[in-house]
């Protein structure tokens, strides 16, 4: 499996192509440089650099890609590495060669106390967005420069999950301010929020998230108000005077303020019986290792390019 990482490794912080890549776990703020890995096994990684990578995923046999960032308090194994994995056997389950899943590993905190963790995930989380910023750079100039003979046609869809949304609103707002003339282009075919660990306002005009739907035909936001985990995220949030609702609870604080291209769906029938008790990672199966109803929703969203939803005025939908 791919991955793209700004978490140091162990020994030089130089790329080398062809050396074994070992995550320091000591090391929990972001890295100014960005390595570009595979996964070859559990805890076995290589770096291949960025070139290498992107032309895997050009010659790769996949129509379209899905870029995963996780959320707080994942590390590489027995987190991140897995679920991408588990995501990745699910499309092929479902069509073989339509998707290919890459992760974003950001640094995630790995000390004990879980509001300690959560709010040196916040901090790793806004930083982050200067190093994926310049993968979105590169990214563009790879696919301008190789349009020039031989174009890479790969739709591109992004899953952010939790805290991951943090990561990406300030991803898009640093690649904007820095690299950009005056907003983002459109890049994503899907952009996903899963559970988002953002504020409810978040993609309201003037607000950072707006970047979020301005750079997607589509923005797909899944929320379960009895999430527990945002619950506790709301809870820590108060404790540093954030007083606002996240939008992995109740959806766009305003859909009539959002742009046109948002979607709502409501997954509370049965968050908590795909992941008991927290109710916060409903994305993948039941619980008993059958597809779920959420992946379902996103598989098809991402197959056709369309969102359904079963109240197309408000752009609603209750799964």
């Amino acid at each position: 499996m791919l991955f793209i990482t700004n978490r140091d490794p162990k020994g030089s912080i130089r790329t080398k192509i062809g050396r074994k890549y070992k995550f320091d776990f000591n090391k929990n703020s972001p890295s100014n440089s960005i390595f570009y890995c595979e996964r070859t096994a559990e805890n076995e990684y290589i770096e291949i650099g960025s070139k290498n990578l992107m032309t895997r995923i050009k010659d790769s046999n996949a129509e379209q890609l899905l870029f995963f960032i996780h959320g707080f308090s994942n590390l590489p194994e027995p987190d991140i590495f897995p679920r991408a994995k588990k995501l990745q056997d699910y499309f092929n389950k479902k069509e073989p060669d339509l998707i290919k899943v890459i992760p974003l590993i950001w640094p995630c905190d790995n000390d004990f106390g879980i509001v300690k963790d959560y709010w040196d995930d916040q901090k790793s989380a806004d930083q982050s967005g200067f190093s994926f910023a310049r993968v979105l750079n590169k990214f563009m100039e790879w696919r301008d420069r190789a349009s020039e003979d031989n174009p890479c046609l790969k739709r591109m869809n992004i899953l952010a999950h939790s805290m991951g949304n943090r990561v990406l609103k300030e991803t898009l707002k640093k690649w904007n301010k820095y690299d950009l003339a005056n907003g983002v282009p459109l890049l994503f075919r899907n952009t996903i929020l899963m559970a988002a660990d953002i504020v409810n306002e978040s993609l309201e005009e003037g607000e950072d998230g707006r970047l979020i739907s301005q750079s997607s035909r589509n923005v797909s936001i899944y929320y379960a108000s009895d999430d527990l985990a945002l619950r506790a995220s709301k809870i820590s949030n108060l404790k540093n005077k954030v007083a606002s609702r996240r939008l992995g609870h109740t959806g766009p604080e305003n859909m009539k303020k959002v742009q046109s291209n948002v979607y709502a769906i409501d997954c509370d029938n049965f968050n908590n019986k795909y992941d008991s008790p927290k109710g916060h990672s409903y994305f993948l199966d039941d619980g008993a290792g059958n597809i779920g109803a959420v992946f379902e929703h996103m598989f098809t969203t991402i197959k056709s390019g369309r969102v359904k939803v079963n109240d197309s005025l408000n752009q609603t939908h209750i799964l």
